[in-house]
């Protein structure tokens, strides 16, 4: 008798002759080879994780020899630079745990393959490698022999999304087919009567029906069984399993019957079952798909970008409205918004937000450089050559390096499923034992009501739909959140930290004067052409002060110390622009001023009087259930001014350079406090990584950071309150929406398991809880932003 063997990597039967190797089986070469290859750099507990998870590889995939082709090359590549490319595979047989750790785990297995991150919903890869060493087409392969062969077509290197899996609307219409035809055939039998005709063709009928059914049962409902599989084979009991339970004592309960001629089953019901809830999933799927949409093409950021003329006149407009063969200025430690050709300047592109390398590329007039690198030096101007599309920005912003792993609202949601999951189907094991000794053939009806009712689906989506609208609300009102879990971040915070210039001040408005002997026009073209490569709020005030034509002068050797100032040489002349320390001077009066040296001889000040931001005073008032700090790279002239707007604070910090804010913040979560820090996103960009909530303040320059959680419009930090309040408001929503998914259920359950309730009533009650927690969120989210929001900006 011949044994019957699994292959140890994938698990499926051996049908030909077996392959030994280290003491296990294996049904084919490539099954070993992936196992081999996974012992040698130390990831077997790969098996571990997932039992016979493995993928037997596609011995006859095909050559991608094509990918080498430069043409295709750039066209299935997301970004190519410097020996590092980026590139976005679709990978269909990614399903489990397992496999997103074997892929994200691709830097082991390869050394010229730098990170690998999966997008398990959309089932894409993308993986940053050396293209030097290891050609696209070798990536394929490789990842072909793992078991996971990328499927590349034109749709895929267009990038193009499919927003609604056509299977389902294919699984969807055959359940209707046969639910409908189902109800017809099942129709004599339910109005009773003695007929002969319809007695002598029963049986007919019922053959008619169970025919029907199989198709749904087997291919309408197979996306259940998957589910409910995977999570089993993982040890998770998903929301899934009750149904797939349910599905089956259904199925198998009619087959006796009709087998036996004890009745004609629940075949009508069952396909009816799967009918709602299909249409319930169909329903899901389309209002997930709208918020995403919304997220990745709707959601604009605040970034704002300085046009230049072919006269030197600058303008800032927003990115939206850049267009190809636009010309766009980006300075010193500002990040390239769109692919662009260098016109002007010497570009020294610090691409580490793309590829997680800190490598920087030179760049020369001529070159092209892509979107998403970070300029370290003096400005650049840029000459537009593909139009904006501010979703790559979304991706740049959620890349796994700037991510804050925090659990939140989204783990108890599933914990409370994983229970409930567990809690029903020991309700219904009880009431199956006790119907059993009372009417054995209502056990089956009510043992399916249970587990079809009992479904957590409305659970699962009460916090991603809330905080979904949220999110679209906040952000058509200029408040630009990360990722839902922010906004439960931000309705815990009890600490608010305020950075002074350009924060809670006017970037521009400022009462500028000069001391010190009066500047030579030469001087003064060279020191605005200087100003104009700095980010910083207090050299973009200056730059628009000096009066002085605007014409372009090469910028070399460009320096800058974060916190203290910045050098370069300009015509010939090298020109220091920063604070008095920086110029060897000494501050004798408490103000804030930009101090400017001329080969290294000091040649005179500007001395700046902020303007604060309007209704500021208001603002704090609203604040007085957190604790307030102001922090500030400048000294402390203007402690008493700032004392009188904010009555409430707890302390003030003045001098702070970059190091000095992240600590501060640091000591403050030291102490058990939840901090959103508000910052210019520049010399704040670690104060702002640090701090739970990230808040870059963006006025009328580039002012994104990945470090930050949200971009907030400038002219909406004096409404703060607001955006606090909505994210407080929507945590009260989804413990609402959590006490109506659990009433449906309590209401249903009880009418289940006193055998009042029909699995087909039943079928019908679970996505009528989902559409009434989505209409009610909706509603709320709506009413909530009419209440902050009155009018849409």
């Amino acid at each position: 008798m011949k044994v019957s063997e699994n292959c140890f990597h994938c698990g499926q039967g051996i049908e030909k002759e077996r392959i030994l190797f280290d003491e296990k089986t294996f049904c084919c070469n490539g099954c070993r080879s992936v196992y081999e290859i996974l012992n040698t750099n130390n990831l077997s507990n790969f098996y571990e994780l997932n039992k016979r998870a493995g993928i037997r590889p596609d011995a006859s995939a095909s050559q991608f020899d094509y990918l080498d082709t430069q043409e295709i090359f750039d066209k299935i590549t997301d970004f190519s630079e410097g020996g590092t490319s980026l590139v976005t595979f679709k990978i269909p047989v990614i399903h489990c745990s397992s496999c997103i750790w074997l892929l994200e785990s691709l830097h082991t297995l390869n050394k010229n393959i730098k990170y690998s991150q999966v997008n398990f919903t959309r089932k894409t890869l993308q993986i940053s490698f050396n293209h030097n060493e290891l050609k696209l087409s070798e990536l394929a392969s490789f990842l072909t022999n793992l078991g996971y062969k990328p499927v590349i077509s034109l749709e895929t290197a267009d990038k193009n999304v499919e927003h609604l899996d056509k299977s389902l609307l294919v699984k969807f219409a055959i359940a209707a087919f046969a639910f409908g035809n189902g109800m017809f055939l099942a129709f004599p039998e339910y109005i009773g009567g003695e007929d002969y005709w319809m007695e002598h063709y029963k049986g007919l009928f019922r053959a008619l029906m169970c025919l029907l059914a199989i198709p749904v049962v087997v291919y309408s409902a197979s996306d259940y069984y998957k589910s409910a599989w995977y999570g089993l084979k993982n040890g998770i009991v998903n929301i899934d399993v009750p149904i797939v339970l349910g599905i089956i004592v259904l199925f198998g309960r009619s087959l006796y019957e009709v087998a036996t001629n004890y009745g004609p089953g629940y075949f009508d019901t069952l396909c009816g079952l799967l009918f709602f809830m299909l249409l319930g999933k169909i329903f899901q799927k389309r209002t997930y798909n709208a918020l995403s949409y919304d997220r990745d093409y709707k959601s604009f950021y605040p970034i704002a970008v300085t046009k230049v003329d072919f006269e030197g006149k600058q303008e800032n407009i927003l990115l939206s409205d850049v267009k190809v063969g636009d010309r766009i200025l980006v300075r010193n430690q500002e990040i390239i918004p769109v692919d662009a050709i260098l016109i002007n300047g010497e570009g020294n592109i610090d691409n580490s937000f793309i590829t997680g390398e800190s490598e920087s590329i030179s760049k020369q007039p001529g070159d092209k450089i892509f979107a998403g690198g970070k300029q370290i030096g003096s400005s650049l101007e840029l000459e537009v050559i593909k139009d904006v599309d501010q979703s790559y920005l979304t991706q740049l912003w959620n890349k796994e390096a700037f991510k804050k792993h925090e659990t939140g609202l989204d783990t108890l949601t599933n914990t409370i499923s994983k229970y409930f999951t567990f809690i029903i189907l020991g309700i219904a094991l009880v009431a199956g034992i006790y119907w059993a000794t009372v009417d054995l053939e209502k056990m089956f009806q009510v043992i399916s009501a249970i587990l079809i009712i009992a479904c957590p689906c409305a659970l699962a989506l009460s916090a991603p739909f809330t905080f979904g609208h949220i999110m679209r609300i906040l952000g058509r009102n200029k408040f630009y959140v990360k990722d839902t879990l922010t906004i439960e971040k931000i309705a815990k915070l009890d600490t608010i930290v305020f950075d002074k210039t350009g924060t809670i001040t006017h970037r521009k408005k400022s009462n500028i004067r000069f001391e010190g002997p009066e500047v030579s026009e030469f001087d003064l073209l060279n020191i605005k052409t200087l100003l104009k490569n700095s980010n910083h709020p207090l050299s973009k005030s200056l730059y628009e002060f000096i009066e002085a034509k605007d014409e372009y002068f090469p910028v070399d050797h460009f320096r800058e110390i974060s916190g203290k100032g910045y050098e370069a040489s300009v015509r010939g002349t090298v020109y220091k622009i920063g604070s008095a320390k920086y110029n060897g001077q000494e501050s004798k009066n408490l103000e804030t001023a930009v101090y400017i040296s001329r080969n290294n001889e000091f040649i005179g000040k500007f001395i700046f009087k902020n303007e604060y931001r309007e209704h500021l005073k208001d603002l704090f008032r609203k604040l007085t259930h957190y604790k307030v700090y102001i922090l500030s790279g400048d000294n402390s002239s203007e402690e008493e001014q700032l004392k009188e707007l904010i009555p409430d604070y707890k302390a003030m910090a003045f001098n702070q350079n970059p190091e000095d804010k992240l600590n501060y913040i640091q000591n403050l979560q030291n102490r058990k406090m939840k901090v959103a820090m508000l910052g210019d996103g520049l010399n704040d960009a670690g104060a702002l990584k640090q701090s739970n909530v990230g808040i870059a303040i963006a006025d009328d320059s580039n002012s994104f950071t990945p470090s930050s959680d949200v971009i907030m419009n400038g002219e909406k930090v004096v409404t703060l309150d607001r955006y606090l309040n909505v994210c407080k408001g929507s945590i009260t929503i989804v413990k609402i929406t959590f006490i109506i998914s659990f009433l449906y259920n309590i209401v249903g359950l009880s009418y289940a398991v006193t055998g009042h309730m029909h699995p087909l009533f039943a079928a019908l009650i679970m996505p009528a809880s989902s559409i009434t927690v989505v209409s009610f969120t909706t509603l709320s989210t709506w009413i909530l932003g009419r209440k902050y929001f009155k009018k849409r900006p």
